[in-house]
């Protein structure tokens, strides 16, 4: 047999060091407490026959793998909790952009809308045009002077109304103003009746329901005019006689004195 040849070894192969600390440092702290104890009683005392059991390797490894077992439950569910945290996140910001969606898409409405009454406006307002056309040509034919609207001064109350109307005459126009220096059209037309003691509703589609319906072609001082449809009226203004009509017109006119064929009526009704 070479010299050199590998002999193999029937030594036990060795504990670990830290094993060995471990397991020397338990059964020594046990032990000193025993020592101790057994120091302190009395010197007569009966021998102590009472078992003592020393913990051993197994149960340490238990309580190793319980805590191991306890911090990986806490990971898991510190995960589960940012999980959740992030579900609601994204679900907030996909109602944010579904809200900005919708309010989106109700201003597009709201515009077409808008757009589509501006031009229903427009329409009427050329059927108008085409009305007072044909009306001023029916008083040409009807008329040696061109006109077929009375020029007799009012009398009694309908003098009243018209004279409180022209004396407003260049005062502003504010939405829902009722005077005494800045008017909408209705207040206007309801405060100069009040002249006159009528007592009038204060909206303009109410008021050219009062009384009763008459043709633009025999108009009397003092008949409300109306612009719309009677029971929709949107505008509203004074016939003060000689084709013309005091009225708060909007901001940028005010208060003004008009003929007619400015802008002609939809209608007119008489309260007196």
């Amino acid at each position: 047999m070479s010299q050199t040849a590998h002999i193999p070894s029937h030594r036990k192969p060795r504990r670990s060091a830290s094993k060995l600390a471990l397991r020397a440092g338990v059964a020594g702290g046990v032990l000193s407490t025993i020592a101790v104890a057994g120091a302190a009683g009395p010197a007569n005392a009966d021998p102590v026959t009472e078992t003592i059991e020393m913990p051993t390797l197994g149960s340490l490894d238990t309580d190793l793998a319980s805590a191991v077992s306890a911090s990986a439950e806490a990971s898991q569910q510190e995960a589960l909790d940012l999980s959740l945290q992030a579900q609601e996140t994204a679900a907030l910001e996909k109602a944010a952009k579904e809200a900005k969606k919708a309010k989106a898409e109700a201003d597009r409405k709201a515009e077409a809308e808008k757009a589509e009454r501006a031009r229903a406006e427009a329409r009427e307002r050329a059927s108008r045009t085409q009305e007072r056309t044909q009306l001023s040509s029916s008083s040409s034919d009807s008329s040696d002077s061109g006109s077929s609207y009375s020029s007799d001064a009012p009398t009694g109350s309908a003098a009243a109304i018209v004279a409180f109307a022209r004396a407003q005459v260049g005062d502003a126009y504010i939405s829902g103003g009722t005077g005494p220096n800045s008017w909408d059209c209705s207040g206007l037309v309801q405060a100069a009746y009040r002249q006159a003691g009528v007592d009038l509703p204060r909206v303009s589609s109410s008021q050219s329901s009062m009384g009763t319906s008459v043709s633009l072609s025999s108009l009397q001082p003092g008949d409300i005019l109306y612009w719309g449809s009677r029971s929709g009226s949107y505008h509203v203004a004074i016939y003060v006689g000689g084709g013309k009509y005091v009225g708060a017109q909007n901001p940028s006119t005010g208060v003004v004195e008009r003929s007619l064929d400015w802008d002609m009526p939809s209608g007119a009704v008489r309260i007196l």
